[in-house]
């Protein structure tokens, strides 16, 4: 499988650089993957989407504040990416300076805090906070929003808020959950009163999700490292749904991966704590998620190859074709699409 088959040309007006006024807001391109047809609707009408005896999976991961600016003792500025969390005093990161700081070298977080880089890591390194302030307090004091490369500005006061997901409660990820960013408090209470249940897991994105596939070949390349956390309360709702005959919706494309890790790893759900390097590719056989709720994703990105295995690949051709024709916004604060085996009217 060759990684052109998953191009696409997308105008940059597209691209989303704000959130919608209201997170309801966005548009929704559903996908019937049994009868190839596309419809144009909103996200606020995802319930009736979702039938009782259903079972939405959301992830709780909460955005930390990971991106940090500093200044070497020399003077040289550096722009500091948090991939993850190590330990309390520990951080794996991507760094971008004029000239790579070295290890043992010590970086002045501005306005607050002190880091060293201990070690380096293939593109990473580890920075270890040795100073009066904690690594809690870094990132509380000096912290901002690590948006994505894409979003051309930077963070303000209102991604503090939109760049976070009104449900996420387990700090640790880098990046949001975008399709995660859609879900209200009003269509929560909607699925309450039609009885489909919500279930969570947990998945910390690293910054590694905006890194592009290098080989042509797709056999070839090496996903990033990301960690989950999956308890016995979410394998029991999938059990029992599975049973009845309902369906799994995986809001994101981390849930999917998330739970196709598991079930391909043990052969049944249980709870799981630990890694995932899934890469998720046309011939994968799914067998937990049903139905995919996303958000528009970069061409010849992982993300666009899993809803491309998910989906067919003529059918999210199609689909893409048609979103760009009706200018449905892209990527972290764009529209969505529901892709499903067996969409019900």
């Amino acid at each position: 499988m060759l990684l052109e088959d998953f191009d696409f040309q997308l105008p940059q007006s597209l691209i989303a650089q704000q959130p919608s006024s209201n997170r309801g807001d966005a548009r929704l391109l559903a996908v019937n993957m049994g009868s190839r047809t596309l419809g144009d609707n909103f996200v606020h009408e995802l319930p009736s989407f979702l039938n009782e005896g259903d079972l939405l999976v959301l992830n709780d991961t909460k955005v930390i504040p990971a991106r940090l600016y500093a200044r070497k003792k020399t003077g040289g500025n550096v722009e500091i990416l948090v991939e993850r969390v190590l330990s309390k005093n520990d951080v794996l990161v991507r760094l971008r300076a004029n000239r790579a700081p070295k290890v043992n070298d010590q970086l002045e977080v501005m306005p607050v805090g002190e880091l060293t880089i201990t070690q380096k890591k293939d593109i990473f390194c580890i920075l270890s906070s040795r100073g009066p302030e904690s690594l809690e307090e870094i990132f509380r004091r000096s912290g901002h929003v690590p948006l994505p490369p894409y979003i051309k500005r930077a963070d303000s006061l209102v991604d503090i808020d939109r760049y976070q997901t009104i449900f996420a409660s387990k700090p640790g990820a880098v990046a949001a959950p975008t399709a995660g960013l859609h879900i209200t408090n009003a269509l929560l209470d909607a699925l309450a009163k039609k009885r489909i249940a919500v279930g969570f897991l947990t998945l910390h994105i690293g910054s590694g999700t905006y890194l592009p596939i290098k080989s042509g070949n797709l056999n070839n390349h090496q996903m990033h490292e990301e960690s989950i956390v999956i308890g016995s309360r979410l394998c029991k709702q999938i059990t029992s749904v599975k049973k009845e005959g309902g369906r799994i919706f995986a809001v994101g494309t981390t849930v999917l991966r998330a739970l196709e890790t598991i079930a391909r790893s043990s052969g049944r759900l249980k709870p799981y704590t630990g890694e995932t390097r899934l890469f998720i590719r046309p011939g994968f056989r799914f067998n937990v998620v049903d139905c995919l709720l996303t958000n528009f994703h970069m061409p010849k990105s992982t993300l666009f190859v899993l809803l491309s295995a998910f989906g067919g690949i003529g059918l999210v051709q199609k689909a893409y074709e048609h979103a760009i024709k009706e200018k449905y916004l892209f990527y972290s604060y764009g529209d969505a699409m529901l892709i499903s085996k067996s969409i019900q009217d």
